[in-house]
């Protein structure tokens, strides 16, 4: 790790979530505890098929009286139009304000202090007209912000600039998942893909779309396959490519940089040090540190 540096993640947006019953109403649809999040404290949760299926992940956090939901950009519209669904006659309103608001990721040795933040995951604050919070999945990822799209200069005056890859390197490195680059929509499932460990899933806040399901599949041990980190030895495959040991398929290649990417392996593959082979290239998977696999 480095000292704290900054980079713009153009591929994030912003839904404002505004109304007396927007806690209630997200609270019967996520993964996680609505009633835990607030201006102090930011979550990571997702939104699931009927079936215990991905959808859609996302950070949550309270500016003021407005829950922002940050996401993926380019499948925004597609989620507001999901949620729309199911608001009913609840006093609620939803509305992409990806134009109004930009989203940072401040990351390296620091990172929470040179923010004023707490050092735990999800700690978060008022900052420069918007919001700052440590990572809630782990708080070695660094720190969010989401801030007004114009005038958040000062922010960073004190800290370098980096590009996005550095950032996405880092989450690669830590086995974080990026949304639909690493998960499968309506295929992939939570637990096989870290929610569990990186506080995405609350196990006692009772109902929501698709719980049923993903609580049947951690207390029955059901999970034969993770996604984690792999080192690249060769040309990075695309995403898809299928990994291999001989003439056995054991997984999937998902996002990566150079020579860091992110892999679903089933997990009777990883015993001892298996060198895998994905289009040609070899990959060596390593567990991360906060895993229980």
């Amino acid at each position: 790790m480095t000292a704290p540096a900054w980079t713009r993640l153009e591929d994030r947006g912003v839904i404002a979530v505004r109304g007396e019953d927007s806690r209630s109403f997200l609270q019967g649809i996520v993964s996680n505890d609505m009633n835990k999040v607030s201006a102090t404290r930011a979550a990571w949760g997702a939104f699931l098929t009927p079936q215990g299926k991905y959808l859609f992940d996302f950070f949550m956090v309270f500016d003021g009286d407005t829950l922002l939901i940050e996401t993926e950009r380019a499948r925004l519209a597609e989620f507001v139009k999901r949620l729309t669904l199911y608001k009913l006659r609840g006093k609620v309103d939803l509305a992409d304000v990806s134009n109004d608001y930009a989203v940072f990721a401040v990351f390296g040795d620091g990172t929470p202090s040179a923010l004023g933040l707490d050092d735990e995951r999800g700690a978060a604050a008022a900052r420069d007209g918007g919001v700052a919070f440590v990572d809630p999945r782990l708080a070695d990822a660094g720190a969010r912000l989401i801030l007004p799209a114009s005038g958040s200069g000062e922010t960073f005056a004190s800290l370098q600039a980096a590009d996005a890859g550095a950032y996405d390197r880092l989450r690669l490195r830590l086995g974080l998942p990026d949304g639909s680059r690493d998960l499968i929509v309506d295929k992939s499932t939570l637990m096989e893909n870290g929610f569990d460990e990186l506080g995405g899933i609350d196990w006692h806040k009772g109902c929501y779309m698709g719980q049923e399901v993903t609580a049947r599949t951690k207390h029955r041990g059901l999970v034969k396959k993770r996604l984690m980190p792999v080192e690249i030895e060769g040309d990075a495959p695309d995403a898809g490519t299928p990994v291999t040991i001989g003439d056995r398929e054991v997984g999937e290649l998902r996002s990566s940089n150079g020579d860091i990417g992110l892999a679903i392996l089933r997990l009777d593959a990883l015993d001892g040090d298996p060198v895998l082979s994905a289009g040609g290239a070899s990959l060596h998977p390593r567990r991360p540190d906060w895993a229980s696999f």
